[in-house]
């Protein structure tokens, strides 16, 4: 009897995880939270909404609804790092994010903006990033996203968040490009640089720089006049940062590790997906003279279909004035 109890016992742990990591903490959304000295002394406060890693698919009304309602956390600035899609369903991703197109914003794309996941054993994962470099090309209406996301024919009013009245509704487009904007008061300028995981990033060297620093880089640049320095991009690989710091970032906002998606209780991620330690897949940390804040993201591939001791989750960054 002892030895049935003890096999029971040994089956149902494992059956008891699975089915907490496949149906109950895939809905279990979470809302990160920072406070962030960075803006200038004297600034207002600053309310910044970072979403990552939607990965929709059809049938996750339950997540859609759940993204609709971040309207009340009444953000003043909304950043998106990519991989929103899990299938061609890009009408209904942009219904999801209709109200937060009214606040400012800008967005980069993930891999999966461009490519629909495919079958694969996970295990790989712990193995090497995945891979998706054999395919050029995209087989989802990734236009259609960057149209709907930027939405720049529709004004929005007399908006409150928005320091100039009649503006139009939208984010800004990222992917190696950048962006200023005016918030309370404090010039935010944005620089983004496309999905590293698909080597999709334009890192541009100066060939007549002797040294590292802003001045050894073509791309990205920032306005040092700027009040705060944002670097945006989807996949946090180490040369995307070491990029973005040389060139002045104050913080670096990213995604795509999913916090790792299947988390050890405490142990942490095995993996992030990238060249990143295991240990920074998700929240924030110091990287050279910067901070980086990492998501753990909203979803999964269909095809992984659990999170577990990683509960989906948007952060919502407090930039308050430096001490």
């Amino acid at each position: 009897m002892k030895k049935r109890a003890l096999f029971a016992g040994a089956l149902a742990v494992p059956a008891a995880a699975g089915i907490w990591g496949a149906v109950i903490e895939p809905h279990l959304f979470a809302v990160r939270r920072h406070t962030l000295p960075i803006l200038p002394a004297g600034a207002q406060s600053i309310k910044m909404l970072h979403v990552s890693d939607l990965h929709l698919a059809p049938w996750q009304r339950h997540r859609a609804s759940w993204v609709k309602a971040l309207t009340r956390l009444e953000p003043d600035v909304v950043v998106n790092t990519g991989d929103n899609l899990s299938a061609d369903i890009v009408p209904e991703v942009l219904d999801v994010f209709d109200g937060l197109l009214d606040v400012p914003g800008v967005f980069v794309l993930g891999s999966n903006d461009f490519f629909s996941p495919k079958a694969k054993n996970p295990a790989t994962y712990l193995r090497s990033p995945s891979e998706v470099k054999h395919r050029t090309e995209p087989d989802l209406d990734v236009r259609a996203l960057i149209r709907g996301f930027e939405a720049r024919d529709t004004p929005v009013g007399d908006t409150p968040n928005r320091d100039t009245p009649g503006q139009t509704r939208g984010w800004h487009f990222l992917d190696n490009a950048e962006a200023s904007l005016t918030i309370r008061g404090t010039r935010i300028d944005f620089c983004g640089l496309g999905d590293s995981h698909i080597d999709c990033d334009r890192i541009r060297m100066n060939a007549d720089a002797e040294s590292r620093g802003p001045d050894a880089l073509d791309y990205p640049r920032f306005d040092p006049d700027a009040g705060v320095k944002v670097g945006v991009t989807h996949a946090p690989y180490s040369r995307t940062l070491e990029a973005l710091t040389s060139a002045g970032a104050d913080l670096i906002m990213t995604g795509h590790t999913h916090g790792g998606q299947i988390r050890v209780p405490f142990w942490g991620a095995p993996v992030t997906n990238c060249d990143l330690d295991r240990t920074r897949a998700r929240g924030l940390f110091p990287y050279r003279n910067a901070l980086v804040e990492i998501s753990a993201g909203l979803g999964f591939s269909p095809y992984s279909p659990v999170r577990f001791a990683c509960r989906p989750e948007v952060s919502l960054l407090t930039l308050v004035p430096k001490d």
